[in-house]
This record gives structure tokens, C-alpha cells and sequence, in this order.
């Protein structure tokens, strides 16, 4: 677990969800009060208590733990941290606000979405429904000290997804709006898992932009400058993706025609490919269930069309 401080107010924490390094990122916003983005999945929660005191922050000082969606490596943790934290309140979409309430569902729907990688992540905990607030556009906490985060609905991802505007940096919490950032070798790749909206994903990537944002705070991983230039690649990334996948489609191509036919076409992604072939997780989800979210949207939109 390593923690980097970005601000003199604001901190990344390292996970280091199953000793992965560079992986998954929480941040710690520390005003008067203390604000969480992101927890991680629920086998991370250890690692961010850990970061917790090593910032000497004590866990009645946490008032906030925010999640951009409640998707296992994001928001899994919050049941589980949420023990620790005796005046924390659990910020997130209202659609999603069921599913962290009782999460038995999301869980039976992981495990058959991601199989044996939920292993790694661990199942999560129910949230106490009292202590779960609605994460709604536009909405504004406050941590003291000038330190604010607002609410910026951002669909498309999932139909629950939220990304955190703190104005004092400038800066955008992600989630997985914005791709994934691979910051060891700058390049980003699609985070698209079916149900997956191009149209929507569009929109909130253009809602971003208008922000005019001069950091992106990755949840995978870390934090980037020139934000508005890397929203335009990711833009530009998945119009390449849902094109190819389009074609792939029409001209009655298999899974694995579609995928080679990305590797070949994405720069980013022949960058990415030797490190994406061997990390733990990334390896089954980025080229797998990324390309799968775009060639089901392609064939709902085809079946609309009829």
C-alpha cells in the first residue's frame, strides 16, 4: 500500500487490490472533515485503513465515502468500510443505492459476469439503508476549508455512474467514465462492459469536457494531466472501437476477428498489449468484456433499426 500525496488536501492510496500495483486508487480529500472516493473492492479495505491512519486521520473524521458506481472494484468495499467509520455517509447513485443496501444480487451477477476474478475481490457487504445519501446531479459536499465535491452524472459505463468535480484543483474523479488509464505507460484503454451506451457514454464525456477540467483523477490509475486532450483520445477511442465492431458485425466476423482487428487499429492498445496479456485482471476485461459491451450495443441498435 503506497500512499502519494497530489495536494496538500488530497491523497492517493495505492490498493494494491491482491498485491496488484497501479491498479486501483482511492482518494482521501482532508479538510475540516474527511471525504473517501472510491473504496476498492471489499479485499482492499484493509490497505485503505492502513492509509487511514498513516494519514493519521481517525475514522470518526470520516464523513463522506463517495463511489462513482457500485461495480465490485469500486464500490464492493463499502459495506466493509463502513463498520470502521461511525459517522460516514455513503454517497452514490440512486440507482445504485439498492444494490449496496442488498448487495446479494450484485454479487450472484459478478460472479457470473466475472467468474473467478470476483475471487479476488471478495463479496460485499450490506450498507445500512440510513446511512446511504443519493449522489444527484449537481450535488455539492462540502469538507471545509474551500475543499467541495460535485456531482456530475456521467452515464454510459453503467446506468448508476457518477464522476466527482473538486473545483479547488480543477480536477475530475473519474470512475471508469473516462477508460482506463494505464499510467506506467500513458496510454488509456476502453472500460465498455455490456450493458454499454455509446450514445450516453458520449454525452457524459462531453459534459466532462465542458467542466474544462485541467486533471483527471483515474480510479485505474492515478492521476493525469492535460485532462481535456486525453477525454478527446478516449472520445476518439471507442468511435475506433464501435466502427470496427460495427463492420465486424455486418461482415458476419467471429469475437476473436473483431478483437484482432482493434489490436491492429488501436495504437493504445498494441501499446498496452503485453502488459494487459499478463495482469491478473485486466487481461480478462479489457480486451474481453470491453469489445463485448460494444458488439451488443451494435446489435441493439441494428434491432431497432428493423
Amino acid at each position: 500500500m503506497q500512499i502519494t500525496r497530489l495536494e496538500d488536501y488530497l491523497y492517493l492510496v495505492d490498493l494494491e487490490t491482491a498485491g496488484i500495483k497501479n491498479f486501483m486508487a482511492s482518494y482521501i480529500l482532508k479538510g475540516e472533515k474527511t471525504a473517501i472516493i472510491e473504496t476498492g473492492p471489499a479485499s482492499s479495505i484493509p490497505n485503505l485503513l492502513l492509509g487511514l491512519k498513516k494519514l493519521d486521520i481517525k475514522p470518526e473524521e470520516v464523513a463522506y465515502v463517495t463511489l462513482s458506481h457500485i461495480h465490485l472494484d469500486h464500490g464492493g468495499g463499502a459495506g466493509a468500510l463502513i463498520r470502521h467509520l461511525p459517522r460516514a455517509k455513503v454517497m452514490v447513485h440512486p440507482r445504485g443505492a439498492p444494490h449496496l443496501i442488498n448487495p446479494e444480487k450484485l454479487w450472484e451477477q459478478s460472479k457470473a459476469v466475472l467468474g473467478d476474478i470476483t475471487k479476488i475481490y471478495g463479496a460485499p457487504e450490506p450498507v445500512p439503508e440510513g446511512r446511504v445519501i443519493p449522489a444527484v446531479d449537481g450535488a455539492t459536499i462540502d469538507v471545509g476549508n474551500g475543499i467541495a465535491l460535485k456531482v456530475v452524472e456521467t452515464l454510459g459505463h453503467a446506468s448508476h455512474h457518477v464522476c466527482y468535480y473538486e473545483p479547488l484543483s480543477n480536477g475530475i474523479f473519474t470512475g471508469d467514465a473516462a477508460g482506463i488509464y494505464l499510467n506506467t505507460l500513458d496510454v488509456i484503454v476502453p472500460t465498455t462492459p455490456t450493458p454499454f451506451y455509446l450514445n450516453v457514454a458520449l454525452d457524459s464525456l462531453n459534459k466532462i469536457m465542458r467542466l474544462k477540467p485541467k486533471f483527471l483523477y483515474y480510479s485505474h490509475f492515478g492521476k493525469a494531466e492535460e485532462a481535456i486532450e486525453k477525454l478527446q483520445t478516449y472520445v476518439r477511442q471507442i468511435r475506433l472501437w464501435e466502427s470496427i465492431a460495427r463492420q465486424g458485425i455486418e461482415n458476419g466476423d467471429s469475437f476473436e476477428a473483431i478483437r484482432k482487428r482493434i489490436i491492429e487499429r488501436d495504437d493504445a492498445v498494441k501499446k498496452a498489449l503485453e502488459h494487459l496479456a499478463t495482469h491478473p485482471i485486466l487481461s480478462e476485461t479489457a480486451l474481453g468484456e470491453s469489445l463485448e459491451g460494444f458488439i451488443d450495443f451494435v446489435k441493439k441498435e441494428k434491432s431497432l433499426l428493423k
